[in-house]
């Protein structure tokens, strides 16, 4: 990419540094300001020790600061309109858009450094959700995928293909379910936990179905959307009753009593037996891995009317700000991505998989390093020593082909405000609940959401 014309505080930093050497001074670096909602402190350490190794291969320095994720948005916003936003945020997805159509990112500093890194050494799909304007708002860093967690062992006894469908879920659903000794599924029911939501987006995705386009709201595809609601009554009668959720999930699952679950990937250390707090209960010893040697995953699931299926995803990324000390923020970014980047993956590495992959001439060198990371509260082991090599990279592989709604259509704050109103909860409920027909679900949930705005 070519060079960017200097601009805001880059060209007063260029302008000041001229007339330094015209007078024959040394100029002094800039402290850079990195806004960052990783504060608890030991994440805190780890992106202090990135900040020192910088500057000690640099010689400028950054200035972390902590920053609560409730209230990076609204700082954000006032910080931009008094002209004083930190060189660089490091924040989730859902700010990339809407901050690079407010002016508040510099998107062509962004894409210099994904061009000057390589772009085939990122995930494609960590890219596509950053894309923006030709080039991207945000650079992607880190992330995590969903998962479909299944007992692997009880698969390969029964002779089930793994669950990576629909029809996969349900035959295993079909050939497992004998509660209460053996529930097929573990089904997120409660209406107002955002795990719910989360769970619920990724079966729609899997199956193409999206309540937003490029116009805004796009009422759901009404055969598609009924082959969802039944997949998700069918998985929602195979789960024990109640109203359920993340802690039940993995509670049914540890114990042994589940066949398949779906979880984020911060499970991954509890269910090898390192953290006392959520201990695996399938053995006497909740320290042991055993649990973990009988767990297959999956990331990318597709419904029948998506044969390529799709991963949900959460992404954290780097966003060089409109006040940024340009240059230098571009080579933080650029080291923290390349030479700090085991230290960034290292913040919490069972949910910071690698987006960069590796480098032009070693294309596994991150994802290789990343799998030996420790991860683990009261023990501590890497994954690569607790997950089989192919369950490493079915993890790594879902930010091939991760999405959430609204993206790729640039709806992303619209998909959020739908996802927020629980509309699309209540009613999948209501219908495992048998209070309407799939049909009449699919309506009602269309007149509700296109109310969303």
């Amino acid at each position: 990419m070519t060079s960017l014309k200097p601009r805001g505080a880059r060209a007063t930093a260029l302008l000041g540094t001229a007339l330094a050497i015209c007078l024959g001074q040394a100029v002094a670096a800039q402290d850079l300001r990195l806004w960052t909602t990783e504060e608890q402190p030991e994440r805190l350490a780890r992106q202090e020790q990135l900040a020192a190794d910088f500057e000690e291969a640099t010689g400028i320095s950054v200035a972390v600061i902590p920053v609560t994720e409730s209230d990076l948005g609204t700082r954000a916003t006032a910080a931009f309109a008094a002209g004083d936003l930190p060189d660089v945020i490091y924040h989730t997805l859902q700010y990339a858009l809407p901050w690079a159509e407010a002016g508040l990112l510099d998107t062509a500093a962004a894409t210099e450094v994904v061009e000057d890194l390589g772009m085939d050494t990122f995930a494609p799909g960590a890219l596509d959700m950053a894309a923006f304007d030709g080039g991207i708002a945000s650079v992607p860093v880190d992330g995590w995928t969903q998962m479909i967690l299944y007992r692997k062992d009880l698969f390969e006894e029964k002779g089930l293909e793994p669950p990576t469908t629909y029809d996969a879920v349900t035959k295993a659903v079909e050939a497992l379910n004998n509660p209460p000794e053996m529930y097929g599924f573990v089904a997120a029911t409660k209406v107002d936990d955002n795990f719910m939501s989360q769970v619920l987006e990724h079966v729609f995705l899997a199956n193409g179905v999206s309540p937003v386009g490029p116009d805004g709201f796009q009422p759901l595809d009404e055969r598609k959307t009924v082959e969802v609601l039944n997949f998700y009554k069918t998985i929602a009668d195979a789960s024990p009753p109640g109203d359920l959720f993340w802690k039940q999930s993995r509670e049914v699952y540890f114990a042994g009593d589940a066949a398949m679950i779906i979880w984020s990937p911060f499970i991954l250390d509890e269910l090898a037996g390192l953290r006392d707090s959520a201990p695996p209960t399938l053995t006497d010893d909740p320290t042991s891995a055993e649990l973990a040697s009988k767990t297959g995953i999956v990331t990318n699931f597709a419904g029948p009317s998506n044969p390529d299926g799709a991963a949900w995803a959460e992404m954290n990324m780097f966003g060089i700000t409109a006040d940024a000390e340009v240059d230098d923020a571009i080579d933080f970014v650029k080291f923290s991505m390349n030479e700090g980047y085991m230290n960034t993956l290292a913040i919490a590495p069972e949910g910071k998989f690698p987006i960069r992959r590796g480098t032009e001439d070693e294309p596994t060198k991150f994802a290789d390093g990343w799998a030996k990371l420790d991860v683990g509260v009261d023990r501590k082991a890497p994954l690569g020593d607790l997950y089989a090599a192919d369950m490493i990279d079915e993890i790594v592989g879902g930010l091939d082909v991760a999405q959430r709604w609204g993206v790729e259509d640039g709806q992303l704050a619209l998909a959020s405000q739908m996802v927020n109103t629980q509309i699309i909860n209540r009613y999948v409920r209501e219908f495992i609940d048998g209070r309407r027909s799939a049909e009449e679900t699919v309506a009602v949930m269309n007149e509700e959401l296109a109310k969303v705005e």
